[in-house]
């Protein structure tokens, strides 16, 4: 099973992240990320055992807070539009940090590059001459999701397989 770890929001937010997208899109072209895929990925794992990575994830502890998405940006070598926090929360960063903590001592490589909070939201897009302001959006972090991916000549669709309630 192809899978990772991902942070979803709330679906007022997935909609009013795609309307926004939309908006952009127009001006920039590129394929926008559908409302019911948008997400925050923590950890890729690929073609990976569920048990494995659940066993890694249930010794993991991280405390709810609030995503803040006040940052949008074009990045130029992949050609995508992405949002994010200006600032990384603190127990966003610590629940990365003990998730591939766990992860690694179950046995799985990740990435050596830093983790960068980020959602991608729009891909194959031209550079936009500036960026419309985001709206005012929530996104609380209650949970992780253990997810998997299935590709097809359409793209990805993601499919929960485990929730992993935070404190």
């Amino acid at each position: 099973m192809r899978l990772f770890f991902a942070l979803w929001p709330p679906g007022k937010t997935a909609h009013a992240l795609a309307q926004w997208t939309h908006q952009v899109a127009h001006e920039t072209g590129g394929t926008p990320t559908s409302s019911d895929q948008i997400h925050l990925t923590l950890a890729f794992l690929g073609e990976a055992d569920p048990a494995k990575a659940f066993n890694a994830a249930q010794r993991v502890q991280g405390a709810r807070h609030a995503l803040p998405l006040d940052q949008a940006q074009y990045w130029k070598h992949n050609k995508s539009v992405w949002v994010g926090p200006q600032a990384m929360p603190a127990p966003l960063a610590q629940l990365v940090q003990r998730l591939h903590a766990a992860l690694k001592d179950h046995g799985f490589a990740l990435e050596d590059r830093p983790f960068a909070a980020h959602i991608t939201l729009l891909r194959k897009a031209k550079p936009p001459k500036a960026l419309p302001p985001l709206p005012q959006l929530e996104w609380p972090v209650n949970e992780v999701l253990l997810v998997r991916s299935r590709t097809s000549p359409k793209g990805s669709t993601y499919e929960p397989v485990e929730r992993f309630p935070l404190l």
